[in-house]
């Protein structure tokens, strides 16, 4: 403000005097224009640093005697000035409050976070002399269409707080494009997402939109918040049910709480915390998928083909052994009161009762594949994850994906003919693993880390162990509950 009363004062003389054009010239060189703009923020922060004052107004019993101090100054108004370039975005919104424009939010590494002389609370009073109305939009437009050095006159908050950039990266479980969204307070300031992408959030201060920003880079944008998003999600009806209808349901899962604190937090699983962390080898191999899509042929063609790499479990069984039927071949058998306690006790990660029978996956068997080095290959239900996607295990999880009808009926026919299978699926079969198919991968999709459409079990078998060299040797991105 003084330095346009300057200009102004100077403006009569300018075509009398080289001394006062010369004065004028300096005045308005963007060096000049930069100092004032240093001058600005130094003098904006440096009232923390100034020792308490024996005036009468500063609290001397105060734990915090600048923010005593600063809060009887309300009227602190100062003059800033911004660097606007042409084609880059300001990465800051505005808000009516008690009658002022006020800034709502600043986005971390735009062009006024960057420039660092605005804060979020300070409250807009004028742009270049002209006061604003209360429109966050106008004042928006205007910003954006200006050029070169705009002075504001501000009324700065007055905690004087900051906010820190967070450490925090989530793996999104869902797509997002801010073209499409109707609550968000600037589209432009939106930042969109596919699912599986990781982002590193920065800024958690509103409820409602939180600050983020792609890891491979980028600029940072608004996102809806767990909070908003579950609210909008609330409305909407779900597709599909957890549980396929079409699929048979023999077994009860062990569901074990201390070690899904995460999973019961939300029914809808928008965003998961993640951390980066070294190369590691997977404990076990999970095949999700469909009946009837090849889980079993893939399972055998891995153990068949690298026996030093995989390994499996064998299932407990109650019943008594069929002549001829060897123990650790097909099934382990013990009694029923041994497995009844076993399984009150925890120590099944799936079970069910059969022709009077019970069966079951038992927890050590796991354990005891991966202690010999392999990787323990699981043909699991879609359920298991709740207990599996933990520390405990360190899963892979692969889907199988059911190809389209007339390749399934192919796929079927031709193993039969080589005789791996036995059965010809009807056309009603493979219409369910088929329909089957698409509701688990839209019920439990978010925890998969390889989906592939099994139209070819060579090429199915391939893709598999090329995924698991990667992890094995690049960094991963893993729940964060398995690191810490």
């Amino acid at each position: 403000e003084l330095l346009q009363e300057i200009l102004r004062d100077l403006d009569p003389f300018r075509q009398r005097s080289d001394t006062a054009a010369e004065l004028a010239r300096i005045l308005t060189q963007p060096h000049f224009q930069s100092l004032l703009e240093t001058h600005d923020c130094v003098a904006s922060q440096a009232a923390d640093s100034l020792p308490s004052s024996p005036c009468d107004f500063v609290d001397h019993e105060s734990e915090d005697r600048n923010t005593a101090g600063l809060q009887l100054l309300p009227d602190a108004v100062r003059m800033v000035g911004i660097r606007i370039v042409a084609g880059e975005h300001l990465g800051v919104t505005f808000k009516v409050e008690g009658g002022d424009l006020v800034i709502a939010r600043i986005l971390h590494g735009g062009m006024i976070d960057q420039q660092g002389l605005l804060h979020v609370g300070d409250v807009i009073k004028e742009v270049n002399g002209r006061e604003v109305g209360r429109d966050p939009r106008v004042l928006q437009e205007e910003l954006q269409a200006a050029r070169g050095i705009v002075v504001l006159k501000i009324l700065p908050r007055a905690d004087g707080r900051t906010c820190l950039c967070l450490q925090v990266f989530f793996k999104c479980h869902y797509n997002y494009d801010p073209e499409n969204d109707n609550l968000i307070p600037c589209k432009e300031a939106g930042l969109r997402f596919q699912v599986g992408d990781i982002l590193q959030i920065v800024n958690q201060d509103d409820v409602n939109w939180w600050q983020a920003r792609h890891v491979e880079g980028g600029s940072t944008g608004l996102i809806p918040s767990q909070v908003l998003e579950e609210k909008r999600k609330a409305f909407v009806k779900r597709d599909v049910e957890l549980a396929p209808a079409g699929m048979k349901k023999k077994k009860k899962m062990m569901y074990v709480t201390t070690k899904n604190a995460e999973f019961d937090r939300h029914e809808i699983l928008l965003y998961e915390e993640v951390a980066k962390v070294p190369p590691f080898k997977r404990k076990t191999l999970i095949l999700i998928g469909a009946q009837g899509v090849g889980r079993r042929r893939l399972k055998a063609q891995l153990l068949l083909r690298d026996p030093e790499l995989f390994g499996t479990t064998i299932p407990y069984t109650s019943r008594k052994p069929k002549k001829g039927e060897r123990e650790s071949r097909m099934y382990a058998f013990t009694s029923r009161s041994k497995m009844e306690a076993d399984i009150k006790n925890g120590r099944f990660l799936e079970f069910g009762e059969f022709e009077g029978n019970l069966y079951g996956l038992k927890i050590d068997s796991i354990h005891e594949v991966a202690e010999a080095g392999r990787i323990c290959i699981l043909d699991a239900n879609p359920q298991s994850l709740k207990v599996l996607r933990t520390s405990e295990f360190l899963p892979y999880v692969v889907f199988l994906q059911a190809p389209d009808f007339e390749v399934l009926k192919a796929m079927n026919c031709s193993a039969v003919e080589a005789g791996v299978d036995t059965k010809t699926l009807t056309d009603e079969e493979l219409q369910r693993t088929c329909d089957d198919s698409t509701k688990i991968q839209a019920a439990y999709g978010h925890y998969f880390d390889l989906s592939i459409v099994n139209e070819n079990l060579d090429e199915t078998y391939r893709n598999v162990k090329a995924a698991l060299q990667t992890v094995s040797k690049n960094p991963q991105w893993v729940p964060v509950t398995w690191v810490f």
